[in-house]
Parts: C-alpha cells; structure tokens; sequence
C-alpha cells in the first residue's frame, strides 16, 4: 500500500501490506481462501413448506419401461413422449414422486419394480442435458428415498425422465 514517501514493496515496515489481516498467513502472506471450515458455521435449517399455503409447481413426468428416452425425444415439444402432469412442491421426495406415478402407471407398481429418476433441462447452449438423481425402489426403503427436489436443484421446468425397470 502507497502512503506518501513510502514505497508498497517495502511490507510491514512501510505499513500493512494487502495480505496482512485477520486471516492472513503465518508470515503475513495470503490466508486461506474461502469461507471457514464448515464445523464453524451453523447448519442452515431446512425451509419448511406450508402446503397449505404454498401453490405447488406443475411438474411433467416422462415414465418409460425398460429405460430412459432419448435426448432427442424432448427436442420436439409437439412430439414429446406419454406424460404425465404431477402437481407437487419442492419439498417433496423422490418415494412420494414413486408412488404418484405407481397412481398413473401400471408397470412401476410391480413388486419388484425399480424407478430411476433423472432430470432433463436446456443448458447454457440451449441443448438438453439429462442428469440421474436417483433410484428408488417399490418395496424396500432406500438411500434415494429422502432426496427432496430442492436438495437435488430442480428448477420449475425442467423435466422429470423416469425409468421403470
């Protein structure tokens, strides 16, 4: 830092240099980037949905047995494949989304029946992108069960791609 007559180069003597701070280095360099540690900061608490209050978001599902569809099936808005149209809230998980579809699709009501969840979305480009978020299945309890939309970034939207297998 230039204070009248001293030069920036001379540090500590010349006053304090732009690295010496609260989180600057043992020797009065550059400190580690980034916030603290994650043990310092209190976790953020999950926002809660009065769903009474709260107007739910259309979401379009596109189921299919056997495994995803194409990226090129969701080009064509006309010719998208079979859909189905869930009203729902970000709040909701992957096996509440399981069970509105079992509601609308004969095969995901299989005992063994397994879903797999993937959003389809435009990136930068505009091109479709599809991204799995997830598995559940139709009778046992699961790790996925509990990814609710808002963990896994959904925006209002994007498509939802399910796999029946």
């Amino acid at each position: 830092m230039y204070r009248g007559g001293q030069d920036w180069r001379d540090g500590p003597r010349g006053g304090p240099r732009f690295n010496d701070g609260p989180r600057g280095g043992p020797y009065g360099g550059p400190g580690p980037r980034g916030p603290p540690p994650a043990a310092s900061q209190p976790a953020a608490p999950a926002l809660e949905i009065d769903r009474e209050k709260t107007c739910p978001l259309l979401m379009r599902v596109f189921p299919k047995q056997g495994g995803h569809h194409k990226l090129e099936d969701f080009t064509d808005r006309a010719k998208l494949p079979d859909e189905i149209a869930i009203y729902t809230w970000m709040d909701a998980d992957l096996r509440e989304l399981s069970d509105l579809i079992k509601e609308a699709n004969p095969a995901a009501r299989a005992r063994n029946a397994r879903m797999s969840f993937a959003f389809v979305y435009p990136d930068r480009k505009g091109r479709n992108v599809m991204r799995q978020v997830g598995v559940v299945h139709a009778t046992r309890p699961g790790e996925d069960d509990t990814k609710t939309l808002r963990s896994l970034n959904f925006q209002t939207g994007d498509y939802l791609d399910v796999s029946i297998y």
